[in-house]
């Protein structure tokens, strides 16, 4: 008996490869030079019932457009902002998703960024490395993490997470989100107001139009001189050219960046100053995380052929 088929869309790892190949007939469709895809999918879009992606790449329209008989769209990574969610509910597409596996990874990155701003990681490495330590002695000294109050832009798991890690070094913390959450940390409902109360906010709402440059000037000016921004959510969350003003100006005292808004390009302006920590979108990228994240994208599609179901559908699927 012929297996399902499955369209292919980025890279996957070989661990994953062995296992699709073992359940789907596969086909990459990054394997076919761009120009052509739109006629690989012409022919052979209808017999495509499955969709392996990330969470950079999703689903363009295009390809959803060429896959009627689509009923399964497993995506590796947390974020799914690159799928159009409402568009495959409408026609009764289940997409599922990497949540919790990643948690610790991403609350790591979050907690190195946000130390190494403060503590001037990089700028302190360069001075030992150029010899500025027997020529000028003694690097400058720089700021303490601790007794300073932390704003959590999104308190998901991963933010929870997040503020279990900044707690620990002893800052406090408060958080900002489309609502209350059961937790015993103060609430802010206005962004702005909780930036202008804060010491450093950290970045890890979903991205999607809903939240685009939901960090922007005014929040980066009341955050202020001393105040310092991480983001490991997603680049359009943060107004970037804004970001950029506000360094440059010395209306923000430093960030810590994981992402960006057009990756893997950086503004040259961000590179230059020592001010900030730069890191290309590594929040989950350990051997141990992304195993992880790929097996369960598997386990997903697996789960899909056995009983129509999958095991981490993203919210708006869960009735599916």
């Amino acid at each position: 008996m012929s297996k399902p088929q499955l369209l292919q869309i980025g890279n996957i790892t070989d661990r994953m490869r062995a296992r699709l190949e073992a359940e789907f007939d596969v086909t990459r469709l990054f394997a076919t030079p761009e120009a052509d895809r739109p006629a690989l999918l012409a022919e052979k879009g209808a017999d495509f019932v499955a969709v392996a992606t990330d969470g950079h790449w999703g689903v363009p329209g295009y390809v959803f457009d060429a896959l009627p008989n689509l009923k399964v769209i497993s995506s590796y990574g947390v974020g799914y902002d690159a799928i159009d969610v409402d568009r495959a509910v409408a026609r009764g597409i289940i997409v599922s998703h990497t949540p919790d596996v990643l948690n610790d990874e991403v609350a790591d990155t979050a907690t190195l960024l946000w130390l190494a701003t403060y503590r001037r990681l990089i700028p302190a490495d360069r001075w030992v490395r150029k010899g500025a330590w027997e020529e000028k002695g003694a690097f400058p000294l720089t700021r303490s993490v601790r007794g300073t109050k932390v704003g959590i832009v999104g308190l998901g798991r991963i933010g929870q997470t997040i503020a279990d890690r900044v707690q620990a070094f002893g800052a406090s913390v408060v958080y900002h989100s489309r609502s209350p959450k059961p937790v015993d940390l103060e609430y802010f409902s206005n962004l702005k107001d909780m930036a202008a109360a804060c010491d450093a906010l950290i970045v890890i709402t979903p991205g999607g139009a809903a939240t685009r440059h939901l960090v922007n000037a005014e929040v980066l000016d009341v955050l202020g001189p001393d105040g310092v921004l991480v983001n490991v959510a997603r680049g359009s969350v943060v107004d970037e050219p804004a970001l950029v003003a506000a360094l440059e100006q010395g209306r923000l005292g430093g960030a810590g960046l994981d992402v960006f808004d057009a990756e893997p390009k950086v503004p040259d302006a961000l590179k230059r100053m020592e001010n900030v920590v730069l890191t290309p979108h590594v929040g989950s990228a350990t051997v141990e995380t992304r195993q992880a994240m790929g097996d369960l994208t598997c386990d997903n599609l697996s789960q899909y052929l056995k009983d129509g179901t999958v095991l981490t559908p993203v919210p708006e699927c869960r009735h599916l």
